[in-house]
């Protein structure tokens, strides 16, 4: 009786690991973001009382993960500088020239993660970026939102995430005083990633 249940047993495990998902098809693969489905964008204090958001238009970059696993090995990107956009053309070329972004010099910034760890139901990550010249570390909160298949047989996956940088860190010191008190412009700026990304398909 003992060794019948045994073999049962043994049988029953085996049904089951076969069919988990993770052992079937786990891989770690190249996903390439999707600047089409994809937001990069950012808000700063403004006048004190307010806030002003833009984004950036021009930018790649690539994941290697197992999105089954949920598990992550690089995430890479390079955004265009001169691509800001807040919808205010004096304020956009104004944040090209040198006293933000100085696009001539330095057209692109660059983000690679270093690190992630499971926080809940979401994931923190450690990664260096590089903006003005300056490489420093920063923290990104958010989630992965899972993988689908769009009518035309890519495999898409989803991030949010959402982080902030001090703009001082990295060299970009412009402001005016205001007579009622504090700076056009505030220090802390906010940033919020959409991303979609789309599996590199095996040659």
């Amino acid at each position: 009786m003992y060794q019948r249940t045994c073999v049962k047993a043994g049988v029953l495990c085996a049904v089951l690991l076969a069919g988990w998902p993770v052992g079937a098809g786990a891989e770690m693969a190249r996903w390439d973001l999707d600047p089409d489905h994809s937001i990069i964008e950012f808000r700063v204090a403004h006048m004190v009382v307010s806030k002003t958001a833009g984004r950036f238009m021009d930018y790649s970059g690539v994941v290697e993960m197992d999105a089954e696993a949920h598990q992550f090995k690089t995430i890479e990107a390079t955004i265009n500088t001169a691509s800001v956009n807040t919808n205010q053309e004096k304020r956009d070329a104004h944040l090209r020239n040198a006293d933000f972004f100085d696009v001539e010099k330095f057209p692109t910034m660059t983000y690679k993660m270093k690190s992630y760890k499971k926080t809940g139901e979401g994931y923190t990550a450690l990664g260096d970026l590089t903006l003005h010249g300056v490489t420093k570390e920063i923290t990104l909160v958010g989630t992965f939102n899972g993988v689908t298949k769009d009518p035309w047989g890519n495999t898409r996956g989803g991030f949010t995430a959402e982080g902030k940088v001090n703009r001082k860190d990295f060299g970009m010191v412009w402001n005016k005083t205001l007579d009622t008190g504090g700076f056009v412009v505030g220090d802390d700026v906010s940033i919020r990633l959409d991303i979609e990304c789309i599996k590199a398909k095996k040659p």
